[in-house]
């Protein structure tokens, strides 16, 4: 008998919030972790029975994917303190690396055409996996997106590690969406923001696979 891998979800901001949520809707337990672990319990409560909360440490041990939805730079000291408790563990980063600029949008904090995936990937924990997902779409988005028919919508993902991929399409799909993949990390920052593949980006919307395909 295969047994589903276990997921937890680092991190309760929006994207964190929507991502359990639309996993839960679609009948995929979820171990959730936040800042303090009395947040973690008043959002699983939330949630229902599927979901249950951990402390950090405890929830990364505890799963086998691990959805870092924390701001890019905050990753690299989870890598760190944790780095043990990743080994052999699948990564999603849907990290966007980007801080308020002084016309009240955004900017990149790294180099134009620097890829968080790839710097991300470069930091990783011996013996963990990266994917890049579920960063394409806003938190609003990603919430008002998920599950919808007759055609469903599309998230993007990128992976160097073919053994990845089952899993993550699994994911994607138990999330509400039909998954596409874009190649590997090297191909990451088209899907992510001001990528020509995110909704904040050249492609500026949510699109369906047929769509989809066709922007590759």
């Amino acid at each position: 008998m295969t047994t589903t891998p276990k997921v937890a979800v680092i991190g309760l901001g929006n994207i964190g919030k929507t991502i359990a949520h639309n996993l839960v809707k679609g009948n995929r337990p979820v171990i959730l972790a936040s800042r303090t672990l009395a947040d973690a319990i008043s959002f699983a409560t939330e949630l229902g029975n599927l979901a249950t909360a951990r402390e950090t440490k405890d929830a990364i041990h505890d799963a086998d994917i691990i959805v870092m939805s924390v701001w890019f730079n905050t990753q690299h000291e989870l890598f760190e303190q944790y780095s043990t408790e990743l080994n052999g563990k699948i990564i999603i980063d849907p990290s966007n690396p980007i801080a308020p600029d002084e016309h009240g949008g955004f900017k990149k904090i790294i180099g134009e055409k620097e890829s968080a995936g790839q710097l991300n990937a470069v930091l990783l924990p011996a013996g963990a996996s990266l994917v890049k997902v579920f960063g394409t779409l806003g938190a609003a988005s990603l919430d008002n997106a998920a599950f919808q028919s007759p055609e469903k919508s599309v998230l993007f993902y990128a992976t160097d590690q073919a053994h990845t991929e089952s899993v993550v399409e699994q994911l994607i799909k138990d999330s509400g969406f039909d998954a596409l993949k874009v190649g590997g990390l090297d191909q990451a920052i088209r899907i992510e923001v001001f990528g020509d593949l995110h909704e904040f980006g050249a492609l500026g919307k949510v699109v369906s696979l047929v769509l989809a395909k066709s922007k590759l």
